[in-house]
């Protein structure tokens, strides 16, 4: 668990459990004192999820990328090509017709440069296929007339990709005469979908690093398949275990949740903290307590939903969860809200990681 410890989560269920338990408590939000002072405490009601939903940013993707089409393909070193001159065998397969192709391949040299029989060493790197095509034609019409020849790449390794992070296959992937797409090259490193964070991909192409949000690249007008990758790329999906939201209080499975996609609801956090515990819990005591970095200059926020209203689970199901947040459930009949500042606030490690780790995930 990255940025709160197992010890750290435990203390503040045993605190949080020992409020819960303390008789005569209510919820008293009039009452200011120092704790009050520290913390917002904002109601969640469909204007403020309208609010920010409004200002929140579209994920896009990046316009450098959309622009990028590759031209034809260019022959570099570590290629190999399988060179045919038609009714002449022995130029062809020079190691006889029953070897494997890759047998009577020749090799681009570090240097740029393949031997072909008669012809000498021949410069071809940065030619595309028919450019060498045509080279090689013109060389061999002084020993073979009017050569009929064609040329392929059977091994393409002058240009590739880097894949690395949350992917079953890492490695390289290699560009060939087919364009290669984002979509592709994820298509064949797998994603690992129970570590990988969907929302934060990076492809470092030429220096420059564009973030890419996969999971809300599904809903946009571009997705994967319309970024066409280049020689040099290298790509990298996060993995999720710095996206958590911390569950506690009275529901069935307090714990941490981890983030999978580019947001996570209230309703999703419940329902896989195993719901509330229906003979503890109180419909109204639901919050959702936003850290910031520095207490002393700004306040933290705790968003308190009302769970008896008939809409409560349409609000819950809009509200976007952050990643740091602390989801606390209180108890029937207790949680003065003094009592709960007073056992929360000390804990200034929840707070301020929780703050830090959505800044980390920012940048």
């Amino acid at each position: 668990m990255s940025r709160f410890s197992a010890a750290g989560l435990l203390v503040c269920l045993a605190l949080l459990g020992g409020c819960a338990l303390a008789p005569g408590q209510h919820m008293d939000v009039d009452r200011q004192d120092e704790a009050n002072s520290r913390v917002r405490l904002l109601a969640i009601t469909p204007k403020l999820i309208a609010m920010e939903n409004a200002a929140a940013t579209p994920a896009t993707v990046p316009q450098a990328l959309l622009d990028y089409r590759p031209g034809r393909y260019r022959i570099g070193a570590g290629d190999v090509l399988f060179i045919t001159v038609w009714d002449h065998p022995e130029l062809t397969a020079p190691s006889g017709p029953q070897q494997q192709i890759y047998a009577n391949g020749r090799l681009v040299r570090p240097d740029g440069t393949l031997y072909y029989p008669y012809v000498g060493n021949v410069t071809v790197a940065g030619l595309d296929l028919d450019q060498v095509r045509g080279k090689l034609s013109g060389k061999l019409a002084e020993y073979v007339q009017q050569p009929q020849i064609d040329v392929n790449v059977i091994a393409f390794a002058s240009q590739r990709v880097w894949l690395n992070g949350a992917f079953r296959e890492t490695g390289t992937q290699p560009i060939t005469v087919t364009p290669l797409t984002l979509a592709e090259a994820l298509g064949k490193a797998q994603i690992d979908t129970t570590q990988a964070d969907l929302s934060d991909l990076t492809l470092q192409r030429d220096g420059v690093d564009y973030h890419l949000d996969l999971d809300a690249m599904r809903h946009g007008l571009y997705g994967p398949a319309d970024v066409f990758l280049k020689d040099g790329d290298h790509i990298y999906l996060a993995y999720n275990d710095r996206k958590q939201v911390y569950l506690m209080g009275e529901v069935n499975q307090p714990r941490a949740l981890t983030f999978k996609t580019s947001d996570m609801s209230l309703t999703q956090a419940l329902g896989q903290g195993g719901g509330l515990d229906q003979r503890t819990s109180k419909g109204r005591a639901v919050y959702v307590i936003r850290g910031v970095a520095d207490l002393e200059k700004a306040p933290a926020t705790v968003y308190q939903l009302d769970a008896s209203s008939p809409s409560a689970l349409v609000l819950a199901d809009n509200f976007k969860l952050q990643p740091g947040d602390v989801v606390y459930v209180g108890a029937a009949g207790v949680t003065r809200w003094n009592r709960l500042l007073s056992q929360l606030l000390p804990l200034s490690a929840i707070l301020n990681q929780s703050a830090a780790a959505r800044n980390s995930i920012a940048q």
